[in-house]
């Protein structure tokens, strides 16, 4: 079977979603084929020079699951778009560029974070475009780590900030774009994290194209994960 993940946002002052990740790992990802996260496994990534004890417990218990025959796949979030080669190594994980196409029980999947799709958001969006460029994250990882701690500290002060003035709309993915992408891509099945809304929701593309978005959950009070099997899919938990 595989299994996918996202929007973990792990963190120091939170480690009643550390010890849920730690039992998901032991039980259920331990029978999986394969593990997809897609994104936002960490509430911040400063770089992989980060010497946080978080990081560290992280990329060993990642790194036991590879061990005993997991494939570990990561893709990049909004706020994890840092973690670079030399973490992932440490993971046993390949890095997955966001978005992109995998095989999954001989059905063709788009797999994206889900950030790209949010395009009402014109303020996050522009943000996105500028750290995104290698410039910028050049830039920024060469500033020393309490530098950059300090930074992101202010950046998720003001991210909540902003997502508190916005309709929950503007937060949500564009229906426009999300059919667009689909289309782009000639896929009819799309799965991504990032705005904590887990459903799955029926779309028609065009020609009367039937097609399915499946929307992960966050952690912040559930363990939400997607399981494939030969025989179907289940979201957990089960959106009501």
């Amino acid at each position: 079977m595989d299994l996918f993940i996202a929007d973990l946002h792990l963190a120091e002052d939170r480690p009643d979603i550390s010890a849920r990740f730690e039992a998901f790992l032991h039980d259920q990802a331990a029978e999986a084929r394969r593990l997809f996260i897609l994104g936002d496994l960490f509430e911040a990534w400063l770089g992989d020079d980060d010497d946080a004890a978080l990081a560290a417990w992280v990329a060993d218990s990642l790194r036991t699951l590879a061990d005993k025959g997991v494939e570990l796949f990561f893709m990049r979030g909004n706020r994890d778009f840092l973690l670079g080669g030399d973490y992932a190594a440490r993971c046993h994980m390949r890095l997955l560029p966001d978005p992109c196409v995998i095989t999954l029980e001989t059905h063709p999947t788009l797999l994206m974070h889900g950030d790209l799709l949010c395009t009402d958001d014109l303020a996050y969006q522009a943000f996105r475009r500028q750290s995104r460029d290698p410039v910028w994250q050049a830039n920024f990882l060469s500033q020393p780590l309490a530098a950059r701690r300090a930074f992101a500290q202010r950046a998720r002060e003001a991210s909540k900030s902003h997502q508190s003035q916005l309709a929950s709309h503007i937060t949500d993915v564009n229906a426009d774009t999300v059919r667009r992408t689909l289309q782009q891509f000639g896929i009819t099945r799309l799965i991504h994290g990032h705005t904590h809304r887990p459903a799955r929701h029926r779309i028609t593309l065009d020609d009367a194209v039937p097609a399915e978005r499946i929307v992960l959950g966050d952690w912040y009070t559930q363990q939400s994960s997607l399981t494939i099997r030969a025989e179907g899919l289940s979201l957990l938990p089960t959106p009501t």
